[in-house]
């Protein structure tokens, strides 16, 4: 017993040593990811890219390339509310910003079992990771460590604008203004709660842009912009009037 108990004492010392070292290997093989700024930049730079990629040559309005820094207060609030439902995390912003012990071990669950902890700190890890992948990142220690450099320095409602700023729908289309300009030919703030569920549509976890962006089969598009309204309600993120008069109108269409 006496040996069992000296054994596991060691393990858990090596285990203090060597886990560290291992983070701080791993953190040194990627990009700099200190600050806002330094996400910042990264994103700048590829993202203007791929859109100027996209406009070179082209004739007639073009959007604007430069990148700017996301700001959450501008996001319509109803397709926040229904992207964070459609993530699983309905509760997303009633909830605390995980911290501490607990987001260390979800980070050492998910590299080290494949498992995660249950909590809205899944979505947090969700939108972090999405961001490490933008930049390039792979590899599932490389991202669990780019993942919790990102989570030191951005909060909730920054990693949600972050997030919506990067993805990606086609060439040179990136984030969520582009792709409502691209499907609807107008601004992300004109845009009404049935469209706004369309648009919706075309994000994670779904991923129907090439169907919404064609309009191919407009009663399944319907359909399931309806069950999205439908668990908006659910959840109370919305009114159930609201949801309703969302629901009667038709698809849009270009």
């Amino acid at each position: 017993m006496k040996t069992l108990l000296w054994l596991v004492l060691f393990l858990i010392g090596l285990a203090g040593v060597v886990m560290p070292a291992l983070y701080l290997h791993t953190a040194s093989k990627l990009p700099q990811l200190e600050t806002e700024f330094d996400l910042e930049t990264q994103l700048r730079h590829s993202i203007e890219g791929e859109r100027m990629s996209l406009q070179a040559g082209t004739f007639g309005p073009k959007r604007p390339i430069a990148y700017t820094k996301p700001d959450f207060s501008r996001l319509p609030k109803d397709l926040v509310a229904l992207y964070i439902a459609q993530l699983g995390c309905p509760t997303y912003f009633q909830t605390r910003r995980e911290d501490g012990a607990k987001w260390a071990w979800r980070l050492f669950s998910v590299v080290t079992f494949g498992t995660e902890p249950p909590g809205d700190g899944a979505c947090e890890r969700l939108l972090a990771t999405r961001l490490a992948e933008t930049l390039g990142i792979r590899g599932s220690l490389e991202l669990a460590v780019a993942a919790n450099r990102l989570h030191s320095f951005l909060q909730k409602d920054q990693l949600i604008a972050y997030d919506m700023s990067t993805l990606y729908f086609e060439r040179g289309i990136v984030g969520v203004e582009d792709g409502a300009y691209k499907m609807f030919g107008r601004e992300l703030d004109t845009l009404k709660l049935q469209e706004l569920a369309e648009l919706s549509l075309t994000l994670p976890p779904h991923y129907m842009y090439a169907d919404a962006l064609v309009c191919r089969n407009a009663s399944l598009i319907r359909q399931n912009r309806d069950v999205l309204l439908a668990d908006l309600a659910g959840f109370k993120l919305v009114t159930e009037e609201r949801a309703r008069t969302a629901m009667a109108q038709p698809v849009i269409c270009r």
